[in-house]
């Protein structure tokens, strides 16, 4: 599986990046999230909401698990942290095959339920605001949108 790298020295180019992937998303995109608390998933999520013309402020879902926000297509965006023990049916599909781009955070949580082609996101600290950035496409969709991104 080939995975791509962006290093970003601040949260202002995480956002930017993530702005320029949000260009390349439709309906029925799914892009899972992993990295540490405080490593920059919802400040992503934010340049995705921004690159998809939400104008409302993104913030994390953590205590309502799913939040809507409109644009020029629907952001899904998930925080399932709080499912890690639980077996509750959320209506997961409806959002992966929906309208719009679903966001997850803390995915692997329920890597069950997640469909089978998706784009997964690791961000790693690599000092207080340096972040590394791992981009695995899974599936030719996301394979192909990563070689436009990354221009290769």
């Amino acid at each position: 599986m080939e995975k791509f790298e962006f290093i970003s020295n601040t949260a202002e180019a995480t956002e930017n990046f993530s702005d320029s992937l949000a260009e390349k998303l439709g309906p029925g995109d799914v892009i899972t999230l992993e990295g540490d608390l405080g490593a920059g998933k919802t400040t992503f999520t934010k340049g995705l909401a921004k690159g998809l013309g939400i104008t409302r402020t993104v913030n994390s879902p953590t205590f309502t698990i799913i939040k809507e926000y409109q644009g020029r297509i629907p952001l899904y965006h998930m925080d399932v942290y709080r499912l890690e023990h639980s077996d509750e049916d959320l209506g997961f599909d409806e959002y992966f095959e929906g309208d719009g781009v679903t966001v997850v955070e803390w995915a692997h949580l329920i890597e069950d339920r997640l469909p089978k082609d998706r784009l997964t996101i690791r961000i790693e600290h690599q000092g207080d605001t340096k972040r590394k950035i791992t981009v695995i496409p899974i599936g030719e969709r996301y394979q192909l949108l990563c070689e436009e991104l990354f221009g290769e």
